[in-house]
């Protein structure tokens, strides 16, 4: 596209966070970046209800600490799926490299949050991305699991 937007291989996300201002501020600042957001829920039940539904989902951001339960059962769900997720927690569980491409810590910024999104892209992509946003860990290899193939 000579003018606009780039053309994303990650466009759809599924936003799982418990906390209602940074849900809505997550989403706002997402859609403003052109992303689609398929949904945006607060609880494990519902995050694995729009997974398991077969929504087109390319990405899940999620919380671990969630009002009934944890963030892991959500990405259990959508890593055996192939969808990638995201944690975005202030604390990265200790066996998140299975069920995840990577963890941004909390709190984190908007660019960061975009950045983040970015270079899990051009992993997937097989490309180096240019530079990790702080905060953010990522977990390579290219597993079907972590959905850097």
């Amino acid at each position: 596209m000579l003018f606009g937007r780039r053309q994303r291989s990650i466009e759809k996300l599924l936003v799982v966070e418990d906390e209602p201002l940074v849900a809505f501020d997550t989403e706002r600042m997402l859609t403003d970046q052109g992303f689609t957001i398929i949904a945006t829920v607060d609880r494990v039940a519902d995050a694995v209800r729009v997974i398991e539904a077969g929504a087109p989902i390319d990405l899940v951001l999620v919380d671990i600490n969630l009002a009934d339960g944890s963030g892991i059962d959500v990405a259990r769900s959508a890593s055996a799926r192939g969808i990638r997720v995201l944690f975005v927690t202030g604390a990265c569980p200790v066996d998140a490299e299975t069920v995840a491409v990577g963890c941004l810590a909390k709190p984190y910024t908007q660019r960061d949050l975009v950045g983040s999104i970015d270079a899990i892209e051009s992993a997937a992509e097989g490309r180096s991305p240019p530079r990790l946003p702080g905060g953010l860990r990522m977990f390579g290899g290219g597993s079907p699991m972590t959905g850097l193939t």
